[in-house]
């Protein structure tokens, strides 16, 4: 499950995941990155993962298909609040092969430095 987040900053598009993340959730965050978009020309991610059951396959792919579809250049910061450790050594790969992304994993209590550090994109 994905819900959308507002979290103070006009071109972030945040949300929220927990249990089994679908394909239905991805377009969710998709379509709201799209329009943020058209509207901005730098966008930021805020990512909090309370709990995690899993992912359908047609996630990724259209995930895939977004990026080769609009490209990653406009997007500039993507913070992720967790408590999953593992997810951090994730990140952590992510930000050396997505180098004009700025990425970075905060503890679910510090998920206002979160916000901070997207502000200042």
């Amino acid at each position: 499950m994905i819900e959308l987040l507002e979290i103070g900053i006009d071109n972030a598009v945040a949300f929220r995941m927990a249990g089994k993340i679908t394909e239905k959730d991805m377009a969710l965050v998709l379509s709201e990155a799209k329009k943020k978009m058209a509207h901005y020309e730098n966008i930021v991610f805020f990512e909090q993962l309370d709990s995690f059951e899993g992912i359908e396959i047609a996630v990724i792919i259209e995930e895939f298909k977004f990026y080769f579809e609009v490209g990653i250049s406009n997007i500039s910061k993507l913070a992720i609040v967790t408590d999953k450790k593992w997810l951090e050594k994730i990140v952590s790969i992510e930000d050396k092969i997505f180098k004009s992304i700025e990425m970075k994993c905060f503890s679910i209590e510090d998920k206002d430095a979160a916000i901070a550090f997207l502000k200042n994109a």
